[in-house]
């Protein structure tokens, strides 16, 4: 796995040598937030979808198997955070990743897990992954 191309999407709070503490500081903690957002399965799976294309409320709860309040609720807070933006056509709102971030993550996330639904390539992948740490 590239972890540059994660690294890359998030503030670059690593470069310590180039800032202040204080910008240093905000930035960690922003990414931190960002973290957050993503260390969550539904919002993750929600997202896994929404790197594929845009996708309605009924759409991703037939997709995940998910209560669609449960979706609205994680969609509400990703759209909070800025991480997704929406489009109505009619009576119907679709959600979409918004941030660069987050579609830059998202498309390393969905490259690593989700990419072809192959359970032993994901499983080769991640024993690469911790051979590499």
């Amino acid at each position: 796995m590239q972890y540059s191309r994660l690294l890359a999407a998030l503030p670059l709070f690593w470069q310590a040598r180039d800032m202040d503490t204080k910008a240093l500081e905000e930035n960690a903690e922003n990414a931190a937030q960002f973290l957050k957002m993503l260390a969550s399965a539904p919002r993750l799976l929600l997202m896994c979808h929404m790197a594929e294309q845009e996708c309605s409320v009924g759409d991703l709860a037939e997709k995940t198997g998910m209560r669609l309040p449960t979706v609205s609720q994680q969609l509400s807070l990703l759209r909070t955070q800025g991480l997704v933006e929406t489009r109505r056509d009619g009576t119907t709102i679709y959600y979409k990743l918004a941030s660069k971030p987050a579609q830059e993550i998202m498309a390393v996330l969905y490259e690593t897990f989700c990419a072809g639904h192959d359970k032993q390539a994901q499983d080769a992948r991640l024993e690469l992954v911790s051979e590499a740490d």
